[in-house]
């Protein structure tokens, strides 16, 4: 039976250098995922991830393991680091990341389409989109990582939908 976040923490609290790893090994990746998701640079969603990180050995008495899951509290670092990155920079676009080299150009072009369309989406309904819909994370989750009741995590999430649909319905027809 594998350990739960909560034990490896406590372990990595206590100097267990492999305690550390598991749970970064097992957290990295959907940290990361949702940094690169809502910046559109790799840089900065590697930059983000290690801050996340940091801050969970540094600043680990913030966690309260009964208002959520650690992955909850992962996502919330995260999330406001990014938000501090995003008010630094004046344009969204400055984050656009090198294109992915795809074979297929439709691919690449509908890829890209998304992509841009989803950077473009202001970024409280931007959040709920890449948590819920691209991270798959549940409303409950999505609504403890925003700080916000569950109705507003749908009502966003519902915004940003329709939101996403009208841009790419436009970059479809130009």
């Amino acid at each position: 039976m594998q350990p739960t976040d909560y034990e490896l923490l406590v372990g990595m609290l206590a100097g267990d250098e492999e305690a550390f790893t598991a749970l970064y090994r097992r957290r990295q990746g959907p940290v990361y995922r949702f940094a690169l998701q809502m910046t559109g640079n790799v840089v900065i969603a590697e930059d983000v991830t290690q801050e996340v990180f940091m801050a969970l050995l540094s600043k680990t008495a913030k966690y309260d393991p009964a208002r959520g899951s650690l992955a909850s509290f992962l996502y919330g670092v995260a999330r406001n680091l990014v938000l501090r990155r995003i008010e630094k920079t004046a344009e969204i676009e400055d984050y656009a990341g090198p294109e992915d080299i795809l074979d297929d150009l439709t691919r690449r072009e509908t890829v890209e389409n998304v992509r841009r369309a989803v950077l473009s989406l202001p970024p409280v309904y931007r959040e709920a989109v890449v948590l819920c819909d691209i991270n798959d994370t549940s409303y409950e989750e999505a609504a403890r990582v925003l700080d916000c009741p569950i109705g507003t995590v749908r009502s966003r999430l519902n915004r940003g939908r329709s939101m996403l649909a009208q841009k790419l319905a436009v970059r479809s027809s130009v």
